[in-house]
C-alpha cells in the first residue's frame, strides 16, 4: 500500500501566475475572438450633425432666412416698388423718436396689465380656491372658461365689437335694463375708454388659459404641505403665500411668458375693433408694421418696428424665466 503523498504548497506568486495565465487563456468577448476596436469619439457626433440638417435647412428657411432679410430691409428706405436708398440705422433711430411709434409700444405695454397680469391673477385666484376645497365638476368648468381660447380672435373681436355698439349693443343695453343709462359709453369711440376696452377683451380671452395651467399646478403640489400648513394653523392668505404661490413659480413663468407674447404681437384685435382709433389711441407696434408696410409705403420702417418688437418681447420672456429661476432657488 502505497503512502498518500502530501500536497505541494503553492505560493501566492504562482497563484498570481497562474490567475493572470488563465485570463489571458480566456477570449476577450464573449463569442470568441477579440473585441472590435472603438470608433472615434468624434465620429458619432458629425453622423448625429447629418440626421439633423434637414430640421436645420427647414428651419432657416422658414425662420432664419425672414428674419435675416427683415434686418436687411429695415437699413433701407424703400417703399416696396421702386429702388430703395440706403438708410442705415435711421429707421431705428425713428423707433425711438417718432412720437406715434412710442406711443404705440406704451400702449403694447398698457395691455400687458389685460393680456398678462389680469389672467394671471385671475388664475391665481382660482387655484387658490381650489387648492383650498375639492371643487365638484371641475373639469367642466375649466373647459367653459378655456373656450374663449378655442375660438378664433377674430370671432372674437367682431361678436365684442357687437356688443361694444354705442346704439344697440349689449353692454349698454345692459346698463340701461338696470337702470344705469348714464354709464353708457361709446366704449371704442372714446379716447380714453377705447384702450381699456380692447384690453378687457383680452382678459376674457386668457384668463382661461392662465386659469388651466394654474389649476394644473396647483394639482401636482403635495397634499402634505396643505395638511402641515393647516395644522401649523394656517389661514386661507398664509397657506396661498406659503405653499401655493411657491408651488406655482414654473407655471407661472409659462403663463406669463405666453400671454406676454400674445399682448406684444397683437394686431388682429386691435385692428378688428378700432384699426388703431380713435386717432391713435389704440394703435399697437404690430398695427404700425401693417400700417407702414402696406398702406404707406414705409417698408423699411416697418420691418425695424418689427426686429425691435421681436428683441423687446425676447428681452421680457428672458427676464420672466430668470426671476422665475431666482424665485425657484
Amino acid at each position: 500500500m502505497s503512502a498518500i503523498e502530501p500536497a505541494t504548497p503553492t505560493s501566492p506568486a504562482s497563484a498570481v501566475a497562474g490567475g493572470a495565465a488563465g485570463a489571458e487563456a480566456k477570449p476577450d468577448w464573449p463569442l470568441g475572438g477579440t473585441r472590435p476596436e472603438a470608433r472615434p469619439p468624434g465620429e458619432p457626433r458629425r453622423v448625429g450633425y447629418l440626421y439633423i440638417l434637414p430640421a436645420f435647412l427647414i428651419l432657416a428657411g422658414l425662420i432664419l432666412y425672414p428674419l435675416g432679410h427683415a434686418v436687411y430691409l429695415s437699413l433701407w428706405h424703400w417703399d416696396g416698388l421702386t429702388t430703395g436708398t440706403w438708410a442705415g440705422l435711421e429707421n431705428y433711430a425713428d423707433v425711438v423718436s417718432d412720437p406715434a411709434l412710442r406711443s404705440s409700444f406704451a400702449h403694447a405695454l398698457v395691455l400687458l396689465a389685460f393680456y398678462a397680469l389680469l389672467p394671471v391673477a385671475i388664475g391665481l385666484l382660482i387655484a387658490g380656491l381650489v387648492a383650498r376645497a375639492q371643487v365638484r365638476g371641475l373639469a367642466f368648468f375649466r373647459t367653459v372658461i378655456f373656450l374663449p381660447q378655442v375660438i378664433a380672435m377674430v370671432v372674437v373681436a367682431v361678436m365684442w365689437r357687437m356688443i361694444y355698439e354705442p346704439e344697440n349693443g349689449a353692454l349698454n343695453e345692459l346698463l340701461r335694463a338696470v337702470g344705469l343709462g348714464s354709464l353708457t359709453q361709446s366704449w371704442l369711440g372714446d379716447f380714453d375708454l377705447a384702450l381699456p376696452s380692447v384690453g378687457g377683451i383680452a382678459t376674457w380671452v386668457y384668463y382661461g388659459l392662465a386659469m388651466v395651467l394654474l389649476t394644473a399646478g396647483v394639482q401636482k403640489i403635495p397634499q402634505s404641505l396643505y395638511d402641515a400648513a393647516r395644522v401649523d394653523g394656517a389661514g386661507p392668505v398664509r397657506e396661498f403665500f406659503a405653499v401655493t404661490l411657491p408651488g406655482l413659480r414654473g407655471e407661472i413663468a409659462v403663463a406669463l411668458t405666453l400671454t406676454t407674447i400674445f399682448a406684444l404681437r397683437n394686431f388682429d384685435l386691435v385692428y378688428i375693433t378700432t384699426k388703431g382709433g380713435p386717432g391713435d389711441a389704440t394703435s399697437v407696434p404690430a398695427f404700425e408694421v401693417y400700417d407702414r408696410a402696406f398702406q404707406t409705403g414705409q417698408v423699411g420702417s416697418a420691418a425695424a418696428i418689427g426686429i425691435s418688437l421681436a428683441v423687446v418681447i425676447f428681452l421680457i420672456s428672458v427676464l420672466i424665466n430668470r426671476v422665475a429661476e431666482r424665485g425657484a432657488r
